[in-house]
């Protein structure tokens, strides 16, 4: 199974934040979509629009613990590695994707095709493929 079989059976929007928008501003954008992650966005010049992280609830959670209530009006581009952004394509295989969620530490996988933002991934989602492809084995098995 490949990614791009996960982002058919979702919603097509995807949820960004600009980088210099304030945490709370982002959290704010978590609770009225009902996410936990949010791709985190920069404007470039010789590009346009580019992912350049993941801003997650964790990282609002680090502000708030490092800088108190002042934590909520700093950037988010203060919690998030821009250094490198952890990716996939839409051909990538759901074992190579949870693969790279555990060597990094993370849930949420921004899907890049073609240089562009389709969609992102999450541990649940694959975990969810994962599960349903075993299903019909385990109705054969107790049938």
């Amino acid at each position: 199974m490949q990614v791009g079989d996960i982002l058919r059976k979702k919603a097509a929007r995807v949820a960004t934040v600009r980088m210099n928008e304030t945490v709370a501003i982002a959290a704010q954008l978590m609770r009225s979509s009902n996410i936990s992650a949010l791709v985190v966005k920069d404007v470039v010049r010789t590009e346009g629009n580019t992912a350049v992280g993941m801003f997650t609830e964790r990282d609002v959670v680090r502000a708030i613990a490092q800088y108190g209530a002042a934590g909520v009006n700093m950037r988010v581009s203060q919690f998030i590695s821009v250094q490198q952004l952890v990716s996939c394509t839409s051909t990538d295989t759901l074992e190579h994707v949870r693969h790279l969620m555990s060597k990094h530490h993370i849930r949420h996988v921004p899907v890049i095709d073609n240089y562009s933002l389709i969609g992102v991934v999450s541990i649940r989602d694959i975990s969810t493929a994962f599960d349903d492809e075993a299903t019909p084995f385990k109705l054969a098995a107790s049938a």
